[in-house]
């Protein structure tokens, strides 16, 4: 059990773009392509029942990997408190999908697509490859967040207004500036906004900090834009 469990993992590394990295990213496709092409087929009772499903798999998969943490002596308010973009996001797209809160889901449309979809390509799962429990882990984690916000648009019908990217855009900062504050008192980095991660991200392509803090606004802009263009492009054809 040491071997899929512990802290001190000895079999392969993750290895990004590896078989098992790309397989896993083959899988998440497929599944919410799935979701997409079916779409018509969710009874009401199945809608509700798919719904409850993957809230419980989000909730589920993000306490066992604080338990993980916690038993292998990693826990930390430095690491482990709910504050990173995709650690918000599991919990607001869980009550999201029990709750059916459209204001919520504004968030999961545009930063669960726009962040968990990066964590999906460059994901910190460490050193830890197939088939360790943080490979898993971490792949689950986004995978289902991705999946919350297209299940609620293609099968519930949810849709993003240009509004919605004004309330993005001003809370999201309110946000970052919260978390700003909280890493300076206890020395943590959520949001990565104190430093880029240890691991490989997109975020080593941009300048040192502070200015990438700068160009991942520019970038969550543009992603954000290019997320609601779709129903900018139909409003105008359709109004």
């Amino acid at each position: 059990m040491t071997q899929y469990f512990g802290k001190d993992y000895t079999g392969e590394p993750f290895a990004l773009f590896g078989p098992a990295h790309l397989s896993a990213l083959a899988f998440v496709a497929f599944f919410i392509i799935g979701l997409i092409l079916f779409r018509k087929r969710f009874s009401p009772q199945g809608k509700t029942t798919f719904r409850y499903f993957l809230a419980a798999v989000l909730v589920v998969n993000e306490l066992a990997w604080h338990a993980w943490n916690a038993f292998t002596g990693q826990w930390t308010i430095q690491t482990m408190l709910p504050l990173h973009l995709c650690s918000v996001l599991v919990w607001l797209s869980a009550y999201m999908l029990v709750t059916r809160n459209r204001v919520i889901y504004e968030f999961s449309y545009f930063l669960g697509i726009a962040g968990a979809v990066q964590a999906l390509l460059t994901p910190d799962a460490g050193i830890y490859g197939f088939p360790h429990f943080r490979f898993f882990q971490v792949i689950i984690s986004h995978g289902a967040i991705v999946t919350a916000a297209i299940y609620m648009t293609f099968v519930e019908g949810f849709r993003p207004y240009w509004q919605s990217v004004l309330r993005i855009f001003v809370y999201g900062n309110i946000y970052m500036a919260v978390v700003g504050l909280v890493n300076w008192l206890i020395g943590s980095n959520y949001l990565f906004i104190a430093h880029k991660p240890e691991t490989a991200s997109l975020m080593d392509l941009l300048p040192p900090w502070p200015v990438y803090i700068l160009w991942l606004e520019v970038i969550a802009i543009v992603l954000c834009l290019v997320l609601y263009a779709p129903y900018a492009i139909r409003d105008r054809r359709f109004p």
